[in-house]
């Protein structure tokens, strides 16, 4: 069972998350909870944590510091915010840590639920890694690759990057990648990192935004039809990933570029 950390510094917000949690996923996920940041990191590190639901505002360490900390303790852990702040600059620094996903209170079950399955479903991906890597020596094989082969890993990244370019607007994933480049996925997954200097995730979040930023300059599309057509399936989500990379909705980032243009 994977455990997650609760952080918030109001009672009654751990216990209705707690609760929430204790509903959807019995048997699944072990609830561990910190009143503080400083708490947070100990317990996140006392306790194995995988996965770190976060507040911002709390008193002493506030969730975002705490988060960076917890981040340089464990490269692979989903870190959560759960806020009331809905500021660019807060959730520019949850990007920085990388995080999963900033939820605004008062969020909704399903919201939660899904985001916390998403994380479930990253602890199970690495844990098994770490098996792999134990049997097969996988971090040494990679790192004499890294040494040796330097010209083939970057015909590697081009081969990936050009895949991507190719199939960003479909619904892919780390594991379609990889079965394209006839890799396993968890030897793949550490070549995207060594390639791109991030994770499969964050690579193509951020290169759909790329992609939605260049269709925003056209008002005649219609900015649900660029959702879908840069590889979203929902447009909520694709506004708040948007507003997250770049501080501006769509909506928000076409008015600002074409009014500067003087095409609107």
């Amino acid at each position: 069972m994977f455990r997650v950390l609760i952080a918030d510094d109001e009672p009654i917000e751990r216990l209705v998350v707690t609760k929430k949690i204790q509903k959807y996923f019995q048997g699944r996920l072990e609830v561990v909870q910190a009143e503080n940041g400083k708490d947070a990191v100990r317990l996140f590190q006392e306790q194995k944590c995988s996965i770190a639901l976060l507040d911002i505002s709390m008193p002493g360490m506030d969730g975002l510091e705490a988060a960076e900390k917890i981040r340089e303790m464990d490269n692979e852990c989903s870190i959560i915010f759960l806020t009331a702040f809905d500021e660019f600059n807060y959730a520019k620094r949850a990007f920085s840590v990388r995080a999963l996903d900033y939820l605004l209170k008062p969020g909704s079950d399903e919201e939660l639920t899904a985001v916390l399955e998403e994380a479930l479903r990253l602890a199970e991906k690495t844990e098994k890694l770490a098996e792999i890597q134990e049997t097969a020596s996988l971090q040494e094989d990679i790192s004499e690759e890294r040494g040796s082969d330097n010209v083939r890993m970057q015909a590697v990244s081009d081969a990936i990057r050009t895949y991507i370019e190719e199939n960003y607007a479909k619904d892919i994933s780390l594991q379609t990648v990889s079965e394209a480049m006839g890799y396993a996925d968890a030897y793949f997954c550490k070549i995207f990192k060594h390639c791109f200097d991030k994770n499969f995730t964050a690579y193509l979040a951020e290169f759909r935004v790329e992609e939605a930023k260049k269709l925003l300059l056209d008002v005649s599309v219609n900015i649900k039809d660029i959702c879908t057509q840069v590889g979203f399936h929902d447009s909520n989500y694709f506004a708040r990933v948007f507003k997250r990379t770049v501080g501006e909705t769509p909506s928000e980032y076409r008015n600002h570029i074409l009014g500067k243009s003087g095409k609107v």
